[in-house]
């Protein structure tokens, strides 16, 4: 069965009539708590769901994070619903799984970065891949095999718009050859617990001397 009809879907016949009823009231729910909540889009599964959540200081994104998840699963209760937080909630299937994507960036990323300092990043991540896979999340094996827009588990690449990369490169950060903004590691998965995820990366993060 094709996946496109899902992702970013609209119409009863790919979405049903409850699920967008439950992320749009979470989004609401969120945005009335203080979350800064950015946005929401169907996924590639059907019933599969992403919201966005940005908190400016890696402590902030994570504690909107545990209360988002929090207000999901109450306004769930009221639907007769449970949210499935697998990494890979349709098993060993031709369909995607579940992710967290961490965005990040540190201030000198965003306002000095330079080539040179990316890839000594990109390095560091390499060297501690299995620090990180240890802390994003059970189950990772199930989802990052290297299909469905992953990178296998035992392995790290980095790449522009590459959504099969262990770390996307987003074309604003590489453009006019500046390596400045933010960087995406798309290896937490849905389980994950925040605040082990931004721990890592900073702790990573700091084994880089700036220029």
């Amino acid at each position: 069965e094709g996946q496109g009809k899902y992702y970013c879907g609209v119409g009863y016949n790919h979405m049903g009539d409850i699920a967008r009823e439950i992320v749009e009231k979470h989004l609401d729910l969120c945005l009335d708590a203080g979350i800064n909540h950015e946005g929401i889009n169907a996924e590639v599964a059907k019933g599969q769901w992403e919201f966005q959540i940005f908190g400016k200081g890696s402590k902030k994104a994570a504690d909107e994070m545990w209360v988002a998840r929090y207000l999901l699963n109450r306004v769930c209760e009221k639907y007769g619903v449970d949210v499935d937080y697998h990494c890979k909630p349709l098993g060993d299937s031709d369909w995607n799984g579940s992710g967290m994507h961490a965005n990040f960036s540190t201030t000198y990323l965003r306002e000095k970065g330079g080539k040179a300092y990316f890839e000594a990043l990109m390095k560091a991540f390499s060297e501690h891949c299995e620090e990180h896979i240890a802390v994003y999340g059970p189950d990772n094996h199930m989802r990052l095999t290297g299909l469905h827009e992953t990178q296998s588990i035992d392995k790290f690449s980095y790449g522009v718009a590459d959504r099969g990369a262990s770390v996307r490169v987003p074309h604003s950060f590489v453009k006019d050859d500046k390596y400045q903004g933010y960087l995406e590691d798309r290896r937490p998965n849905s389980q994950g617990d925040p605040y082990q995820i931004a721990s890592r990366i900073l702790k990573t993060i700091s084994l880089v001397p700036t220029p």
